[in-house]
């Protein structure tokens, strides 16, 4: 009887050994490339998107609304059976304006009124920013419409101060309430400073004046809501030079003198039923006169001194 006996050699062990090891190396390099591949994917979709790119992403993807759109926007806006609404025209000369706006158009709103949600949904591919005097109907209104951008602000005015503030202004034209300037860091009685910090780097199209409410004395009157206005579209850094003003209920006293102190009759472009519709321009930083007129009033009367 033969035994058959079989032999390994040192060497197959090893080889037997070193292919385990190779497909070992192999596994682990795959399933380490393999990981870090899922976990840079998922950081990619947590990252946040720039709201620059956002804007311009939206702005450009989304198209304008059509002008049929617009004019039943515009219609039942002007219909509505809100006590305080605007006319069919004054609503008609904003739309117009917006409808006209390059995208994206940064609108600002003094004022939340029964208008809100059609300024923001006439300029659905800029931004709307409104501020208001009253912060629980600006926070109730943000819960309602999570769309609505809304401040409240604090005003320190009263219309029964309306002359001495005025010419206060006048005053420290040259300082602290310069027509150029960056209203965050002013003490002009006049200028809102107390807005979020990014609304005074905007270059803003349009403003509409149509806040604070109230006409009693000691109302704190448009006159703040003016001068910012004025102030805001003539330090403009970049964009189109030219800001629109609208002024609605531009029959009252503290809005028609207001706006011809800080907006300038030279700047008036149409003024219809309860509306004065400005293009103010952006200036120099080293201009100290709001109005041109201003400027030959200041000239005369130096020359009658010096006389």
């Amino acid at each position: 009887m033969k035994n058959n006996i079989i032999l390994l050699h040192p060497y197959i062990q090893k080889q037997g050994n070193s292919n385990r090891l190779w497909l070992l190396a192999f596994v682990s390099f795959f399933t380490a490339a393999f990981l870090l591949t899922l976990v840079y994917t998922r950081e990619q979709q947590h990252r946040p998107i720039p709201i620059a790119t956002i804007a311009t992403t939206a702005a450009t993807s989304t198209p304008p609304l059509s002008k049929t759109l617009i004019k039943a926007l515009v219609h039942y806006a002007s219909n509505s059976n809100h006590t305080n609404r605007m006319s069919y025209t004054d609503i008609k000369q904003i739309s117009d304006i917006i409808r006209q706006c390059p995208s994206p158009c940064n609108v600002l709103v003094f004022g939340l009124t029964p208008e809100t949600l059609l300024w923001r949904a006439l300029n659905h591919n800029g931004r709307t920013v409104f501020i208001d005097e009253n912060r629980y109907y600006a926070a109730y209104v943000e819960e309602k419409y999570p769309e609505i951008e809304a401040y409240d602000v604090q005003y320190t005015t009263r219309i029964s101060e309306m002359k001495d503030l005025l010419a206060t202004v006048r005053e420290q034209v040259r300082n602290e309430c310069r027509p150029v300037q960056n209203l965050l860091f002013s003490d002009c009685k006049l200028g809102l400073n107390d807005l979020p910090n990014q609304l005074y780097e905007l270059d803003w199209d349009l403003i509409l004046v149509d806040g604070p409410r109230g006409y009693w004395p000691e109302a704190p009157g448009r006159m703040s809501a003016i001068f910012t206005a004025g102030v805001l579209a003539r330090s403009k850094k970049g964009g189109n030079p030219k800001t629109h003003i609208f002024v609605h209920d531009f029959d009252q006293e503290v809005e028609k003198v207001s706006s011809e102190e800080f907006l300038c009759k030279e700047n008036l472009v149409k003024s219809k039923d309860l509306l004065g519709h400005f293009v103010v321009e952006r200036m120099d930083g080293n201009s100290f006169q709001f109005c041109r007129s201003h400027t030959a009033k200041h000239s005369s009367g130096a020359a009658a001194a010096a006389a």
